[in-house]
């Protein structure tokens, strides 16, 4: 018995009813983690760089002589004369004072779009920001890079993240089971795992990749085509923060998901790759 069978046992969990399955690949373990590392750092000094400049614009073009922004945080004077910190998204203002625009301790308050403690370095330092982001940026490029090749190879991507027409059909069955916190543990992922990976790997990573790409000046001389395809720079880099936002939320849920599934089995098989099914389930499956 493992240390982790031992602990599962003295919480409740009947360790000798399922079969343990060898899950996750190396490769898919190694990536993940690179994933968190890297995407954590990308964050943080993202943020960094955001509030050199904390306001978004469709187009090409940004300044006082386009309206085209779509959001911005920053400090404003009320009409009852008092500085708060307002985020303006399409036109309609709303009170984040504390938090976007100006936050810190009200005798020495900060005039920023994100607060300290959500940026990297926390004090306002855009060339260490962008050491840091670019750093990270290529690493998780490096990454996807091998993570994508790997995942053609040996057939990853069209058995476990691209849904079958089975999974379809039993797409509503998995949202309800979801909803529900009701998880079918044999191995394989359901239909909304699968999409919703399909659509973090497939099409929110090349996406924050290609547009950050975009937003680099030596690339648009290299290929001014990317330009093109976002419609800008600024778009560009409107479409990097939204997809970041989207990783965010992801984030989010997935802790939520592998907390109500079972934290102990679910982090044993992506650090070891060993995974605990239900009674009964008996096919094998390695991701």
């Amino acid at each position: 018995m493992t240390i982790i069978d031992d602990i599962e046992s003295r919480s409740g969990r009947k360790t000798g009813e399922g079969k343990v399955i060898y899950r996750h690949r190396i490769v898919t373990r190694i990536t993940h983690w690179s994933w968190a590392i890297a995407l954590f750092f990308l964050l943080l000094s993202g943020l960094q760089i955001f509030n050199a400049h904390p306001q978004l614009y469709i187009g090409q073009q940004s300044g006082f002589a386009f309206d085209n922004s779509v959001l911005s945080m920053k400090a404003m004077r009320a009409a009852d004369g008092t500085v708060g910190g307002y985020t303006t998204v399409f036109g309609h203002n709303f009170d984040t004072t504390g938090v976007f625009g100006m936050s810190g301790p009200a005798d020495n308050p900060s005039y920023r779009g994100f607060p300290a403690w959500a940026t990297l370095p926390s004090y306002q330092d855009l060339s260490t920001g962008r050491v840091i982001h670019f750093f990270f940026a290529w690493l998780f490029v490096a990454v996807f890079l091998i993570w994508l090749v790997s995942s053609l190879i040996n057939g990853h991507i069209r058995r476990d993240i691209l849904p079958s027409v089975a999974d379809i059909k039993l797409l509503p069955r998995s949202i309800a089971d979801h909803l529900r916190f009701r998880f079918h543990r044999d191995g394989r992922y359901n239909g909304l795992q699968k999409l919703a990976y399909a659509g973090i790997l497939l099409v929110v990573f090349p996406l924050i990749i290609a547009t950050g790409l975009t937003m680099s000046p030596g690339m648009n001389a290299a290929w001014p085509w990317l330009l093109d395809i976002f419609g800008g720079r600024q778009t560009a880099r409107t479409i990097h923060f939204l997809c970041m936002a989207l990783l965010v939320v992801f984030f989010l849920i997935h802790i939520v998901m592998v907390l109500a599934a079972g934290p102990l089995n679910e982090m044993r098989s992506i650090v070891t790759g060993w995974y605990r099914t239900d009674a009964g389930k008996k096919e094998d499956h390695t991701v």
